[in-house]
């Protein structure tokens, strides 16, 4: 890659997280920001896909200038512009894209579109240089949660996938019904640590099953009863609940363990990898198969655009260190699956 590390700026607005970063291909993180939208999102209990938008357009630009500052750097200094075209909501993963898109035009810079999924799996490789190819990745998200064999960039074979709800969507529906706001993920977390995981009978929906698949729609439904009965305390509600969904993740990668053999390394990726009691449970099936576990620091687990810029120094490695640019003319995607190649599923999965 040269005898000098290449420096690459990334966007990120693929939700309800404005982010840019600086990343250099030799692992460090030289200036990073993130604007969070939770308090405009907040009052509907989930993001708002026009708002989230407004907010990306307001904020961007003075999040770039702002962290170009940071790293005392200007636009020349710079060796590619990543940012994340897809998938996402499309109207913030638009407001990235153009501004990347400008930047590169201006500055005369390579562009490089970046599939934000991609960004998810390859940032554990950002802050574990010891982790090589391939490895089995954990894909957990609010909206995705698959099993892939990340064997290179670019090179992702998906072994599974949900056929209704992401994990991170059922946490924050558990999160709405139990009135605990949004996000939902960390407050659902922090009431089950006083909670008992084994108080509320909640079903385990795909444990067992022949197909490689997973489904939370019917464990979140079980919460909305148990919530409606009367019966149970709250903090036994999201223990139990939390506990049912580690049994799915469990079940599942123990399946795709089985029938596609040993990896090196489990490594998991995605928002709702931050949760400490799903990071354990996977450390411990890591271990009973003698597999290397690897989580990224919580900062790198949800959306950031550390990963994106990442993403892109792992695309110039992959090139010999070339500097291809994607069309200026590339278009945001709303839906854009790691594995094309991949069998379509029942349900709604087929989204991702």
């Amino acid at each position: 890659m040269g005898s000098e590390p290449h420096i690459v700026l990334g966007i990120e607005s693929s939700c309800d997280e404005t982010a840019v970063a600086l990343v250099t291909s030799d692992r460090r993180i030289l200036a990073q920001r993130i604007a969070s939208q939770e308090a405009e999102h907040a009052p509907y209990g989930g993001v708002v896909p026009e708002i989230a938008a407004r907010a990306h357009a307001e904020r961007l630009a003075p999040m770039l200038e702002g962290v170009m500052d940071d790293a005392g750097l200007e636009l020349s200094d710079l060796d590619a512009i990543a940012a994340t075209a897809g998938p996402g909501l499309i109207g913030g993963v638009m407001v990235g894209l153009v501004s990347a898109k400008a930047l590169a035009m201006a500055a005369d810079k390579p562009l490089m579109a970046i599939n934000h999924l991609e960004g998810h799996a390859l940032s554990p490789r950002l802050a574990d240089e010891a982790l090589d190819y391939p490895y089995l990745l954990l894909l957990v998200s609010g909206g995705h949660c698959q099993i892939l064999n990340v064997e290179g960039v670019g090179e992702y074979r998906r072994l599974a996938t949900t056929i209704d709800d992401a994990l991170g969507e059922a946490f924050d529906k558990t999160a709405k019904i139990l009135g605990l706001g949004f996000p939902g993920g960390p407050a659902v977390e922090e009431l089950a640590c006083d909670g008992d995981p084994n108080a509320v009978p909640l079903p385990r929906p795909m444990k067992g099953s022949a197909e490689p698949h997973f489904s939370f729609a019917g464990l979140k439904s079980a919460v909305l009863r148990a919530v409606e009965s009367g019966e149970h305390k709250p903090a036994d509600i999201a223990a139990s609940f939390q506990q049912a969904a580690v049994d799915c993740l469990i079940d599942r990668l123990e399946k795709a363990l089985s029938e596609n053999g040993a990896s090196p390394s489990l490594v998991v990726a995605g928002g709702v990898a931050a949760n400490q009691t799903i990071r354990a449970a996977l450390e411990q099936l890591a271990e009973s198969h003698a597999m290397r576990f690897v989580a990224p620091p919580l900062a790198l687990c949800t959306d950031n655009a550390a990963m994106i810029a990442w993403a892109g120094c792992e695309r110039i490695a992959a090139q010999a260190g070339e500097l291809q640019s994607d069309p200026l003319d590339f278009k945001a995607r709303p839906r854009w699956p790691l594995d094309p190649e991949a069998e379509s599923v029942r349900g709604a999965g087929v989204k991702a």
